[in-house]
């Protein structure tokens, strides 16, 4: 299967068109609104009367619960070391947007060498990729303090447990209040649970055979993936008290799906693995549907190509039109319909 990349690919290009330019060109405007997973946007615009400067600015559907994550403190801690950059603060904000930066190319092409400019441009393309790992980075620091804290203790006890019962979940509307993460940290894992809304009947079939994949996967071969676990309609018992009701009361959708991956200690060992586990799981939502669709098509297009196979047999294997000689009789038709038989 196709893996979605995590850089914004035009970003990337524009930064790298700016940042190791060709000799003899000469700077122009630019202005340029792209679009991202999620509803994500971004601006990349030049300064007035500076065509060196760039302003990048992004907006997130979900940013008010990536704020209360710390995202902005992540951000900065990412791009501080960058003396190129300069972050913007509340009040300096592109209006519309929720995140401002500033790249100077000029300075970055005198001072930094080529390795620094390349990753400065990676980072800036993984700008929605670094804020939308502030919620994860939240949960696997809150796993480690559980880890330590009941590390010699009986897990099983009754008090612990209900302690554990009571543990924050984090919500991300990432695609407004129809489509949510949940992250729920305990002492030995971390459970990440997907909602998400299916257009029609037939994404429904699709998607519950794809996820009978990841299910199976791991029973075959992959014994180190992590855990998944799929309820349609009815919501996970972890869960159930940060759903919101609909206008009838009820909490389940019919249209909706519930996508559980369980996380546990090996997936969440500081460094690389967790970094690359964020990576990967932040796009589990739209690589699903991505991949839900291209199924989709693809049975399209077979069904398309049978339908014409069928249609050449079909006129092959039409009688023609014999005497009883067996000669061919050929009828045609006036302008005005009338026909007539021609005869040798």
């Amino acid at each position: 299967m196709l893996q979605i990349e995590q850089e914004n690919l035009l970003i990337q290009k524009t930064l790298t068109e700016r940042l190791f330019p060709v000799e003899g060109d000469s700077l122009k405007s630019l202005d340029r609104i792209i679009t991202d997973f999620d509803f994500t946007t971004y601006h990349i615009s030049t300064v007035s009367g500076d065509k060196g400067k760039l302003l990048i600015s992004i907006s997130q559907k979900c940013w008010d619960d990536l704020v209360k994550c710390d995202n902005v403190a992540y951000l900065q801690s990412k791009y501080e070391q960058y003396k190129s950059l300069t972050i913007l603060d509340n009040s300096q904000i592109e209006q519309g947007y929720n995140y401002s930066l500033i790249l100077d190319t000029e300075a970055s092409v005198a001072q930094d060498d080529e390795e620094t400019r390349l990753k400065l441009i990676e980072d800036l393309a993984l700008l929605r990729r670094h804020s939308m790992a502030a919620p994860f980075h939240k949960a696997f620091n809150r796993y480690d303090e559980l880890a330590k804290k009941y590390a010699n203790s009986n897990t099983y006890a009754e008090e612990i447990q209900q302690e554990l019962s009571g543990e924050e979940v984090i919500v991300i509307k990432y695609r407004g209040v129809d489509e949510t993460i949940y992250l729920k940290p305990s002492f030995d894992r971390v459970t990440v649970i997907f909602s998400t809304l299916f257009q029609d009947e037939t994404d429904k079939v699709f998607g519950k055979v794809f996820l009978q994949e990841f299910v199976d996967a791991r029973k075959r071969s992959v014994q180190t993936a992590p855990q998944v676990l799929y309820s349609h309609v009815d919501a996970p018992l972890d869960i159930q008290n940060y759903i919101p009701q609909s206008k009838k009361g009820k909490i389940n959708d019919d249209n909706k799906g519930y996508v559980t991956f369980v996380l546990f200690p090996r997936h969440l060992v500081r460094g690389d693995k967790r970094e690359n586990c964020i990576s990967h799981i932040q796009l589990f939502r739209n690589y699903f549907h991505y991949h839900i669709k291209c199924s989709k098509a693809y049975m399209h297009s077979r069904m398309r190509f049978r339908v014409k196979e069928f249609l050449k047999i079909l006129n092959r294997a039409k009688p023609e039109n014999v005497d009883d000689e067996g000669k061919v009789i050929e009828n045609r038709k006036t302008a005005s319909g009338r026909r007539f038989d021609v005869k040798a």
